[in-house]
């Protein structure tokens, strides 16, 4: 499997996951939205990444996660479209529509996004991270499989690790610890240093707490949909260190995106 192959899949998924009989007023546990309202994000968001895929200027939020919020309310309140089948619908096109703008465009080539200067490579990380945010969400609302799996999960690590310096939260202020994450084959350092974190292949010193996670209890971890007692007591953490108590600080530093 490739990432563009993840992407599609995942929109597909999602897409059949409304097709299938979806009321589109269900809630989402934990959170504001209805099925129709994430679906119609899903959506929105899609064409947007798209036309940013295809090299077009999309101003969108400031970048923090308090500005990408107010943007995804501007954006849903002059969007009337709710319907399951036709939100799902559109989610797979445009998914698409991303893999096919940017097969002929650099990886490496820079853009802009709402998450800040990325480049080609992990703007289609981020696209698959975010399917796979609210894919998720519509399928436990739904009561249908979700769609996170470790195969998928490690397509979203570029992304990931790009944003968790732009996602740190008052929380890490004055903080001092070098973590390193062991994400089945994956490996980064996360350094903080005075509440500053900065992302890192190997920890430029020993580190005070590592922690071996399941890809998927990471990237739901990550995205706020466990929370890192979830994590732990489902068996998904394995942790050492001179420092082993900071596992269940770790994920408090940072605000999903």
């Amino acid at each position: 499997m490739t990432p563009e192959d993840a992407i599609v899949a995942t929109a597909d998924r999602i897409a059949e996951l409304l097709q299938a009989g979806a009321d589109p007023h269900t809630p989402l546990p934990g959170a504001e939205w209805t099925v129709g309202e994430a679906a119609a994000h899903l959506a929105l968001a899609g064409k947007l990444m798209a036309d940013i895929g295809a090299g077009e200027d999309r101003p969108y939020g400031d970048g923090t996660p308090s500005g990408l919020a107010a943007a995804n309310r501007a954006a849903l309140a002059v969007y009337p479209q709710r319907d399951p089948t036709v939100l799902g619908a559109e989610i797979a096109d445009t998914a698409r529509a991303f893999v096919g703008t940017t097969a002929g465009r650099s990886p490496r080539e820079a853009v802009l996004t709402p998450m800040g200067p990325m480049d080609m490579a992990t703007l289609g990380s981020y696209l698959l991270t975010h399917l796979l945010g609210h894919g998720y969400d519509i399928a436990v609302a739904l009561r249908g499989p979700h769609m996170v799996n470790r195969e998928v999960v490690a397509f979203t690590l570029p992304f990931m690790r790009l944003a968790m310096p732009r996602a740190v939260n008052a929380d890490a202020a004055g903080h001092h610890a070098c973590y390193l994450l062991r994400i089945a084959r994956d490996r980064f350092a996360v350094t903080f240093t005075d509440g500053v974190p900065t992302v890192t292949d190997t920890p430029p010193r020993r580190p005070d707490c590592t922690i071996a996670i399941d890809p998927v209890a990471f990237l739901l971890l990550a995205l706020g949909r466990w929370t890192a007692p979830t994590a732990m007591a489902r068996a998904k953490v394995v942790v050492w260190g001179r420092k082993p108590w900071l596992r269940l600080r770790f994920p408090m530093l940072f605000t999903a995106p």
